[in-house]
């Protein structure tokens, strides 16, 4: 990292709880685990088509403070960011520095359902 991080973001870090839906299925529900410091830069992007048409995406890089793997507080693929009503699925997480000081998250906003 060539500068210090600016994180000013406020993300609360969620993980999936399934649960009985009571007719022999399950729903997914999501989990408050806590608050991290952030800060989101926009990535690569990059155009498909969906159903109706050419559809533009572009990954997130969401910088974090580190934690120790297996810790509540360290970010994991199947887990993600909230911020207000945006909601961002974390699709990779890695060390961003040498020191192991900070994460960065890959991540995709998403709409809420």
């Amino acid at each position: 990292m060539s500068r210090a991080p600016n994180l000013t973001r406020a993300l609360v870090l969620e993980s999936p709880v399934t649960l009985p839906d009571g007719a022999g299925g399950f729903a997914t529900t999501w989990q408050g685990l806590g608050t991290l410091w952030a800060e989101i830069r926009a990535g690569s992007g990059r155009e498909r088509f969906a159903a109706l048409g050419p559809q533009g995406e572009v990954r997130l890089r969401i910088l974090v403070r580190a934690a120790p793997v297996g810790s509540d507080a360290r970010p994991r693929p199947d887990q993600r960011f909230r911020e207000g009503t945006r909601i961002f699925r974390i699709l990779a997480v890695a060390e961003a520095d040498l020191q192991g000081r900070y994460l960065i998250c890959t991540a995709q906003e998403e709409t809420p359902a």
